[in-house]
């Protein structure tokens, strides 16, 4: 078998971009009413990512989403992060 016969496996910004995007419109919808606390541990299965990416992901929410106001609230065990709509 050649090495073209394998699928493509698109890992790299084309894959960061739609976890980006499946977290932040997870983030939007939860917190359409107001303000969320949360730890990524906790959301991790819901948006099917790892804790260590949601929290490389939001530190880029936090400077990109113009539609959410990230705060990095707290830590204990685990960074607790507060959302809510801009």
């Amino acid at each position: 078998m050649s090495a073209t016969a394998t699928p493509s496996n698109d890992a790299g910004t084309t894959d960061d971009r739609s976890k980006e995007q499946r977290l932040k419109e997870y983030l939007l919808e939860r917190a359409e009413d107001g303000e969320m606390y949360f730890k990524g541990k906790f959301i991790a299965e819901d948006v099917d990512l790892s804790p260590k990416e949601i929290g490389a992901l939001m530190v880029k929410l936090r400077d990109s989403a113009q539609e959410l106001t990230v705060e990095k609230w707290s830590y204990t065990g685990a960074t607790t992060w507060r959302v809510e709509p801009a």
